[in-house]
């Protein structure tokens, strides 16, 4: 990966319930920094290039539901982690998580921000929604948070929940307001998933009312 000697960064505590948990980020959504043009080679501009490395408001609600969630037992994925403040709580909770995004600068503040937190490793795959060729395998949960940018973008994103998704699979999505929940909903309605739309009961950790809705997915094999 190359230097990033040339952005400046945020070092932060975000408290998520009673849990501190310790971030190094980007300073702001101004910083760019792609020297050997790798992230330009993926199709990142550098409008979009550091839209991976703040904290948005649908990945601290993310963190806030999942702070008390059950996990016992449970495989978890977080796409297009970003931050991935949701896979560092979890690991501070000792889950079986691994966090995937595109960006090919996620995974220097991953490693960086899971040893600030003195926590073990998080399995980290580098991907694109529409690859095929992954070794993740299937899990029990599938998270992410503000997922949705554009409509091409759900077909992908479904499709590619539905291949590492188990039978019995629950998925978890905060998503901001862009207008695609309902378009998401049917398809995964197509994989076979129930839908549930819930807008978050606390959010007074944000700085401004929170406009989107939780949306979980259900797949239960055994009905």
């Amino acid at each position: 990966m190359t230097s990033l000697t040339t952005v400046r960064l945020r070092y932060q505590t975000i408290e998520i319930g009673n849990t501190d948990i310790h971030i190094c980020t980007l300073r702001d959504n101004q910083q760019f920094s792609d020297p050997e043009n790798e992230a330009l080679d993926l199709g990142i501009c550098s409008a979009s290039w550091p839209m991976f490395g703040v904290i948005w408001p649908s990945s601290l609600v993310l963190a806030n539901h999942m702070l008390n969630y059950d996990i016992a037992g449970k495989r978890i994925l977080e796409v297009g982690c970003g931050m991935a403040l949701s896979s560092l709580l979890l690991n501070s909770r000792h889950a079986d998580i691994t966090a995937t995004d595109y960006h090919p600068t996620v995974e220097y503040f991953l490693d960086r921000n899971t040893t600030l937190n003195n926590n073990e490793e998080i399995n980290f795959e580098r991907l694109d929604w529409a690859e095929d060729n992954s070794h993740l395998g299937q899990f029990d949960m599938i998270i992410g948070s503000d997922l949705l940018y554009e409509d091409q973008h759900i077909d992908i994103l479904a499709a590619f929940i539905a291949r590492h998704a188990l039978p019995t699979c629950e998925v978890i999505v905060v998503d901001p307001g862009r207008g695609r929940k309902n378009k998401l909903t049917n398809k995964m309605t197509e994989f076979g998933f129930s839908s549930k739309h819930v807008k978050p009961e606390n959010t007074a950790y944000l700085d401004a009312p929170f406009k989107g809705h939780i949306l979980t997915f259900s797949r239960d094999s055994s009905k």
